[in-house]
C-alpha cells in the first residue's frame, strides 16, 4: 500500500466523501482520485515518466494535492518547493533536483521566462491560473519560454480519466524535500513510498485521526510538517482537508465554525497571534477535540495561556525532513507533558547518544537519534552528507534532547545553536522560555555572539506587547532573578517582529546576519 493506493481505495469505497474543503467549494474522493488520474496521463502525454523529476512551487490549494498525486501515481518523483523562495534558491533547487517538467503559480511566470535560458534542461511549466489574466500573461513569454509553458486546466483536460497507477517499488523515491539550509546550500531529503505511508499511517493512529475528523490546514503544505499531519494522514485515514490559503487568526477561527473542524494543526507563531486575537473567545475554537504544534519548539507559557483560552489540550510533537517528519508527539491516552514532546511514535524508535554513539543515562543531554521505515534514504546526489547523517540504521538529527524515566523526550536546541559562556553551555531555549513568562513581550529569541573574555555572550532579540513600557534594563534584571548568571542576556535588542520562514520558523542565521551588519 502507498498514498495513491490509499486514495483510490477510499474513492471506490466511499465516492461522495469530501476529500478536501477549499473556499466554499468540497471536492469527493471520487472526484480528487479522477483528477489526479487525468494530470498524470497529462503528464506522461509531456513525456514525463517514471523516475523524472517534478517541481512543485504551489500554495495551499487544491493544485498541489492534485500535482503531487499525480506525480507519485506516474511513479515519478514530486519536488515541492516555497514558492517565495528568492528567485536564486529557486534556481539552485531546480538545478540540482534535475527537474524536468514545473507546476508553478501564475505569479512565477517572471521566473518561468529566466529558467527557460536559464535551466534548458526543464522541458516543460505547467502554469496554475489564479487570476483571468493568466492566457495574456503566458502569450507575452518569449517564444523560447511560450513554448514550454501550458496552462493547469489545459493539461487536465487533456487527460485520461481510467489511467492505471505506475507501479513503484516502496524503496523508490516518491518526494524530495528539500531543507531549509542553515547552513550551506539546501539539502534534498529522499523519500521514499515507504517512508510517506508509514508515517502517515502511524501519525493518524497515534493522534486518533478518524474519517469523521476535519483538519484545518493553514500551514504550508510544501513543508514536511504540513505534508504529512494536515495531507497525507488526513488522506490516509479518510478524513476531510479544510484547505486554507493563508494564515489568518480571523480566516482560521471562521473556518472552524463554519466547517465544525475537529483538528488543528500549527506552529508556535500561529499559537501566539491566535491568543494575542483580542476578538477570539473559547465558543471559536468549541468543535476541536485536538490542537498539534509542531515545526518548532513551543514556550510552555504559550501553551499554558492558549489552553487556558480555548479550553484544548495542545500535543506538541517533533520531527524533520530526513524522518518524513515525525518521530515524537505526546500521547493522548495518558498525561501530556508541557514542555516535552512527547514519546516515540508507533514504529518509531527515539534514543539520546553521546558523541560516540552510546545511549546516555536517563535526564542526560545528548544528541537525539531515530530509527524506523519513516527515515530518508539519504541526500539526494550527497553521498558523503549522507554518511554522516545515517550511521548504523540510525538518522543522527543534530538536536540536542533528554529523556525523562517516563520515556518522554525534551529538546533542549539545536546544536550547533548552543552557546558556550566561559566554558559553561547555555541552551538558546531555556533563556526564550523565561522571557516568555514576561507580561510584555509576544517573541523573544536568543542567539550566542562572540566575546573577548568568555568566548560567547548571550544575546537576547524581543517583540514587545504594542503600548507596552519595557525597557533592556527591566529584562535582564528579571532573567536574573530566574537563570544562573552565565545564562542571563548581556544584552537585549527590542524588534518590531523577528524573521521567519513560511513556517513560523524564527531564522536565527537571519538575526546572526543582523548582528554581523
Amino acid at each position: 500500500m502507498n498514498l495513491v493506493e490509499k486514495v483510490r481505495a477510499t474513492a471506490k469505497s466511499q465516492p461522495g466523501k469530501t476529500a478536501y474543503h477549499f473556499t466554499g467549494k468540497d471536492t469527493s474522493y471520487a472526484e480528487f482520485d479522477q483528477s489526479v488520474a487525468l494530470f498524470a496521463s497529462a503528464l506522461q502525454d509531456l513525456g514525463v515518466n517514471k523516475g523524472d523529476h517534478v517541481a512543485l512551487l504551489l500554495g495551499n490549494t487544491p493544485h498541489f494535492l492534485i500535482s503531487l498525486y499525480a506525480t507519485m501515481r506516474l511513479g515519478a518523483t514530486a519536488i515541492p518547493v516555497n514558492p517565495i523562495y528568492s528567485p536564486d534558491e529557486i534556481s539552485y533547487i531546480l538545478q540540482d533536483s534535475d527537474a524536468k517538467a514545473v507546476v508553478a503559480l501564475e505569479q512565477l511566470l517572471p521566473l518561468v521566462e529566466a529558467a527557460s535560458v536559464q535551466l534548458p534542461a526543464i522541458e516543460h511549466y505547467i502554469v496554475c491560473e489564479t487570476t483571468g489574466e493568466t492566457s495574456e500573461k503566458v502569450n507575452a513569454l518569449s517564444d523560447a519560454a511560450k513554448a514550454k509553458t501550458h496552462l493547469f486546466t489545459h493539461v487536465l483536460r487533456s487527460g485520461q480519466p481510467d489511467m492505471e497507477p505506475v507501479a513503484v517499488d516502496e524503496n523508490e523515491t516518491a518526494i524530495i524535500l528539500y531543507t531549509s539550509g542553515t547552513t550551506g546550500r539546501p539539502k534534498g531529503a529522499m523519500l521514499t513510498h515507504k517512508n510517506l505511508y508509514s508515517n502517515a499511517s502511524d501519525v493518524g493512529e497515534y493522534l486518533g485521526f478518524s474519517s469523521e475528523d476535519r483538519i484545518i490546514a493553514t500551514l504550508p503544505v510544501f513543508h514536511v510538517f504540513a505534508l504529512t499531519v494536515v495531507v497525507n494522514a488526513p488522506l490516509v485515514k479518510g478524513a476531510t482537508i479544510v484547505l486554507m490559503p493563508r494564515f489568518s487568526p480571523a480566516e482560521v477561527f471562521k473556518a472552524v465554525k463554519e466547517q465544525q473542524a475537529t483538528i488543528f494543526a500549527g506552529v508556535p507563531t500561529m499559537y501566539n497571534f491566535m491568543v494575542q486575537y483580542p476578538e477570539a473567545t473559547r465558543e471559536d475554537f468549541s468543535s476541536i477535540r485536538l490542537a498539534i504544534s509542531g515545526g518548532a519548539s513551543l514556550p510552555v507559557a504559550l501553551l499554558e495561556n492558549f489552553e487556558e483560552k480555548f479550553q484544548v489540550k495542545v500535543s506538541e510533537g517533533y520531527g524533520l525532513s530526513e524522518a518524513s517528519p515525525v518521530t515524537c508527539f505526546n500521547p493522548l491516552d495518558r498525561e501530556r507533558v508541557p514542555g516535552s514532546i512527547g514519546t516515540s511514535i508507533l514504529n518509531v524508535k527515539n534514543k539520546v547518544v553521546d558523541e560516540l554513539g552510546d545511549e546516555v543515562p536517563v535526564g542526560q543531554v545528548g544528541e537525539l537519534i531515530v530509527q524506523g521505515d519513516n527515515v530518508m534514504k539519504g541526500y539526494y546526489k550527497m553521498p558523503e552528507e549522507s554518511a554522516a547523517a545515517l550511521r548504523d540504521g540510525w538518522l543522527y538529527t543534530g538536536d540536542l534532547a533528554r529523556k525523562d524515566e517516563d520515556g518522554y523526550f525534551y529538546i533542549v536546541d539545536r546544536k550547533k545553536d548552543l552557546i558556550i559562556v566561559g566554558g559553561y553551555n547555555v541552551y538558546p531555549r531555556e533563556v526564550e522560555e523565561v522571557l516568555f513568562t514576561h507580561r510584555d513581550l509576544v517573541e523573544a529569541a536568543v542567539l550566542g555572539v562572540p566575546d573577548p573574555d568568555f568566548g560567547e555572550e548571550v544575546l537576547a532579540y524581543v517583540v514587545a506587547k504594542e503600548g507596552a513600557d519595557v525597557t533592556e534594563q527591566q529584562l535582564i534584571e528579571f532573567c536574573e532573578k530566574r537563570l544562573a548568571k552565565y545564562k542571563v542576556p548581556k544584552h537585549i535588542e527590542f524588534l518590531d517582529e523577528l524573521p521567519k520562514n513560511t513556517t513560523g520558523k524564527i531564522l536565527r542565521r537571519s538575526l546572526k546576519d543582523f548582528v554581523k551588519s
